[in-house]
């Protein structure tokens, strides 16, 4: 086991990581609210999606992931990825207790708070909605607030991000095809439960403006990671109180891509490097 830097000083990285761009969501909620820290964000690109792969492999490919990120010197951990989050998030914590690790989980509790219906829509990879710790989680909220959740997987729409076809016509059609059945079953509430589809946001309002019978509010939970992450921090004493705080990218697919969604996405340019990671 990789064991992370011992007694890591505030001066540390944080390490997030997706299995693409999708984390890059995240990331700029982490970058607004903690401007001084330095950030390392791996896009297992090479690998992705992580969606249609089995949970032994998500689980695996994780811990490799995160171990080359403890081994860059990161001092915390953000898994910006859903389908990680639910599959192997357990393990990470297992493998490294102590640390300050968060993960992303689809906003099913706030998704409830909000809808006035009753019926929330739910938009993730079938492997996130497969997920044991997502179906706990869906059947407690539901029982304890009598939400309906809707769970829509979303075959593919991860490719388009990933291709950065945000407004295609193909990513358009694919995001009819999902999300008109939830809103014609009453979904007043659209949570989306994968990092990659804030990107396609603007998309799903329009469509809901077309077919929505009355106001659909989205939920995304990058926020909430970032304020978590900064609460974690605070308590181990690790905050980075102040100074220019650096981005570095890491990819195992073309460090070009990665740089232009850096770009395109942030508008941010930092260095990027393309890595192997067994």
């Amino acid at each position: 086991m990789t064991q992370p830097v011992a007694n890591a000083p505030f001066d540390a990285p944080i390490g997030i990581f997706d299995s693409g761009v999708g984390g890059l969501s995240v990331l700029r909620h982490i970058h607004a609210q903690l401007p001084h820290e330095h950030l390392l964000y791996f896009a297992d690109s090479g690998f992705a999606p992580y969606g249609d792969r089995s949970e032994e492999w998500v689980i695996a490919r994780s811990l490799a992931v995160v171990r080359f990120l403890f081994e860059q010197g990161a001092k915390a951990l953000v898994v910006a990825c859903n389908t990680a989050t639910v599959a192997a998030i357990k393990a990470i914590r297992a493998e490294w207790p102590g640390m300050p690790i968060v993960g992303v989980e689809p906003g099913l509790k706030p998704g409830a708070a909000v809808s006035q219906s009753g019926k929330v829509g739910v938009l993730a990879t079938d492997r996130t909605l497969r997920g044991e710790k997502l179906l706990q989680l869906r059947d407690q909220i539901a029982a304890a607030t009598g939400a309906q959740f809707l769970l829509q997987p979303c075959i593919g729409l991860v490719d388009q991000i990933e291709l950065g076809e945000l407004g295609a016509e193909a990513t358009v059609a694919m995001l009819e095809k999902y999300v008109v059945p939830l809103l014609e079953q009453g979904a007043d509430t659209l949570v989306l439960g994968c990092t990659h589809y804030p990107f396609v946001e603007d998309a799903i309002r329009r469509i809901v403006a077309t077919h929505a019978s009355g106001p659909v509010t989205l939920v995304d939970t990058g926020d909430a990671v970032a304020r978590q992450l900064a609460r974690l921090l605070e308590g181990a004493g690790l905050l980075r109180p102040a100074g220019v705080a650096h981005l570095r990218g890491y990819t195992t697919a073309d460090a070009a891509v990665l740089a232009a969604a850096f770009q395109g996405l942030l508008g941010l340019a930092p260095h990027v490097e393309a890595v192997e990671v067994a």
